[in-house]
């Protein structure tokens, strides 16, 4: 169906040459000066070789998870995926995301695109409408210059239209374009077939663009799992594939060769897909999610709204896993019912559900389970532990905490531990780029 997008392993590579320095807070102080990829070939512990705590950490096993889990079930169903990169903003992701058999990466703004044309990304879906005229220019240059290059973005008015079209006069390559549909309670994109069609036909005219179909996302019209949330998005998504029959019926889909249609945060893929790979009438359709947080999956938004969460809607293909952990001493325990742990918003994600207490690491003993315990709230740099009676939470213990929302997770650390079975031993680091 399609051919899995490219990257420039050579430039991903090269993340391994930088130094580890006082930049990357939470490494230990004893792998400073070596280079990203001497300090994870030292194999070093969490715990006994010095990791300065609060400090968060991927679990290997379960991102190699999720990455082909996801992969299989794409194919599977017959659906490209362009993961959303804003999850991480980590090429090395990227890298593996694309070896599974992505169709492309998708990103958010133009600093991104730049971000991810400085990794070599072969296919960049920007889910947001781009009328920046610097930005413009500059991706005008990035494709006159790699033929190789394929790009598409959102326009949801006439006036965008009209305001791409000025700053990529000259450009010798069309950028390719998706009419955006939005919904009541949603973001952006068009509320209407008949301004769909406006600026469709805007989009179709222009001699700086190309119309390829349409796109938009489904996750900001819910947050919930019941049939009547379900059947929204689903018939959000519908709306998608009628805009590309008014479209084709009009004869503005004549250039677009392969036509686009793409939908699917990491929330409902599921009705996505059921929805996109319906019959299209003889139509040369591409249907592609666009689901980015899968790679980490969590413990909380996503373990319960997700099809592959905790209460999965898919039917036999194995959950997700959590692959992101906190580590955070306890600092203060002023109270019986009250200790404080040495993470806060700076450092972990609190704005789709607090951390969650999961294991307790005594002295140089190993971890054991860690019930009954949850975070009240969290402020700059603490978080309140609420203790249960009897609670085996004292001074000094370290707590694992699973975190909720990945987006709001990786922004916080530029380096970050991978860790092996054991949960200690750091096989690499991954790179973040925010």
């Amino acid at each position: 169906m399609f051919q899995a997008g490219t990257i420039d392993s050579a430039a991903v590579a090269a993340v391994q040459e930088e130094r580890v320095d006082w930049r990357f807070r939470s490494v230990a102080p004893s792998l400073s000066g070596l280079t990203i990829g001497e300090a994870a070939a030292r194999g070093a512990k969490l715990f006994e070789d010095g990791f300065l705590g609060p400090f968060v950490v991927l679990d290997e096993e379960a991102v190699e998870h999720n990455l082909r889990t996801m992969a299989a079930w794409c194919a599977e169903r017959g659906v490209a995926l362009a993961p959303h990169g804003k999850t991480t903003m980590a090429p090395q992701l990227f890298e593996r995301q694309l070896q599974h058999g992505s169709w492309g990466i998708t990103c958010a703004n133009a600093g991104h695109l730049r971000i991810y044309r400085a990794f070599g990304v072969s296919r960049i879906l920007l889910a947001n409408q781009l009328l920046d005229p610097s930005g413009l220019k500059w991706l005008a240059a990035e494709l006159d210059a790699d033929d190789d290059f394929e790009f598409v973005c959102w326009v949801d008015s006439v006036r965008g239209v009209e305001l791409m079209t000025e700053a990529l006069r000259g450009a010798r390559r069309k950028v390719d374009v998706l009419v955006e549909l939005g919904a009541e309670g949603g973001r952006t994109g068009v509320r209407d077939t008949e301004t769909a069609l406006a600026v469709a036909e805007a989009a179709h005219a222009s001699p700086a663009l190309r119309l390829r179909g349409s796109g938009g996302y489904e996750g900001a019209l819910s947050h919930h799992t019941d049939e009547k949330s379900l059947q929204l998005i689903s018939s959000y998504v519908d709306g998608l594939r009628e805009l590309v029959f008014a479209f084709h019926a009009k004869g503005l889909l004549d250039d677009a060769g392969q036509i686009i249609v793409t939908g699917g945060g990491s929330a409902y893929f599921d009705r996505v897909a059921d929805e996109l790979t319906k019959d299209w009438g003889g139509l040369d359709v591409l249907p592609i999610l666009r689901s980015g947080a899968y790679v980490t999956h969590d413990d909380g938004f996503y373990r319960v709204i997700s099809p592959l969460g905790e209460h999965p809607r898919i039917g036999g293909v194995a959950s997700f896993r959590s692959a992101l952990r906190a580590w955070a001493q306890v600092t203060s325990k002023p109270t019986d019912e009250l200790a404080l742990l040495t993470i806060g918003k700076r450092d972990a994600s609190f704005d789709e559900g607090m951390p969650e207490p999961r294991l307790i690491r005594k002295g140089d003993g190993p971890p054991s389970a860690l019930e009954g315990h949850s975070i009240q709230k969290m402020n700059d740099q603490h978080a309140f532990l609420t203790l249960p009676a009897s609670s085996p939470v004292e001074v000094g213990d370290w707590v694992a905490l699973g975190l909720s929302h990945p987006c709001t997770v990786f922004d916080k650390w530029p380096l970050i531990p991978v860790v092996g079975p054991d949960g200690e031993t750091v096989l690499d680091f991954v790179r973040t780029h925010f």
